[in-house]
């Protein structure tokens, strides 16, 4: 199928309700604060192909915020403590007695997706672990480049076949001198000789479309490849708190061997106006990029009081 015919179908957008599950950077307040925070949703990244409306209040306010819920704890997280210094990273999910875990239901090809960032918003990673079924520990070798306070997202779906889509999340400290990043707006990205471009712009409680445009020397790439089970892959936090939603391209997946580009559609809203970072992982030739942006969300009529919701500023 035609890149351009795909795009009408396939990438018509993907919805980032900014409103959902808030995790917070360990640097600003501890992992006890984080669940008494009332907002969140019980919508998690992974939404399978459907669209994501915005969410309604969860019933338990630690949906997406806290290292336990719904019955499963994040164990703490083991990895190097010091920039340079080759280890693993590992971990367990839990039961609430403290039973390791060891099986889980698939979501977008894997059985558990593991986000990393430093509190300002850098040292984005986006990797698949590898679990021991024996010890349900979660490994995969890593290495610190910087020091710092990181919040660590687990992201799964547990085996029950009604069990929804559960993110426990854990702070991890890196010892050493930390340089804080000032963020400037940024629209364009380059990384790996592709260049990819920002349109649209963000308004305080309402929908707005952003449009992302790949390109390598110049031409509009079209060969990009299924990652994940979606030609786009976005990952989008608040600067501040790190409010966090992680989700997918709506529509079914690219059957095998199809290409799309070079558009991504995206519709999305931010519940504030302020500063959001965004992270748009893509394939190409059998490897993942990450492009990392960052916009400014202006006020809008329905912006509301996020913020007394949210832990905001």
């Amino acid at each position: 199928m035609q890149a351009g015919a795909r795009l009408a179908l396939y990438g018509a957008g993907l919805v980032v309700a900014f409103g959902g599950a808030f995790a917070v950077a360990g640097v600003l307040i501890p992992d006890n604060f984080v669940a008494a925070w009332a907002a969140g949703s019980e919508t998690d990244g992974h939404n399978d192909g459907q669209s994501v409306t915005a969410p309604e209040p969860a019933t338990d306010a630690r949906s997406g915020l806290s290292l336990d819920t719904d019955g499963f704890l994040l164990s703490p997280v083991d990895a190097p403590t010091t920039i340079g210094e080759a280890g693993e990273l590992s971990f367990q999910v839990q039961t609430a007695a403290g039973e390791p875990v060891t099986e889980f239901t698939e979501a977008h090809e894997k059985d558990l997706h593991l986000i990393v960032v430093r509190s300002d918003g850098t040292g984005f990673r986006h990797v698949h672990p590898e679990l021991d079924a024996s010890t349900g520990t979660w490994s995969v070798p890593w290495t610190w480049e910087a020091a710092g306070s990181y919040r660590v997202y687990a992201d799964f779906t547990p085996s029950a076949g009604d069990a929804e889509g559960l993110t426990l999340t854990r702070t991890v400290e890196v010892a050493g001198d930390v340089t804080p990043v000032t963020t400037e707006v940024q629209r364009t990205a380059e990384v790996d000789g592709f260049t990819v471009t920002l349109a649209g712009e963000l308004t305080a409680g309402e929908p707005g479309t952003l449009t992302l445009s790949v390109e390598r020397g110049g031409m509009p790439v079209t060969a990009l490849e299924a990652y994940l089970g979606a030609f786009g892959h976005l990952v989008a936090l608040r600067e501040g708190d790190l409010a966090y939603l992680h989700v997918h391209p709506e529509g079914s997946e690219p059957e095998a061997g199809e290409t799309g580009g070079p558009e991504i559609g995206f519709t999305a809203e931010a519940p504030t106006a302020g500063r959001y970072l965004l992270y748009l992982d893509f394939q190409v030739d059998g490897e993942v990029r990450t492009a990392s942006f960052v916009i400014d969300a202006v006020a809008g009529d329905g912006a509301g009081d996020e913020d007394a919701h949210s832990g905001g500023h």
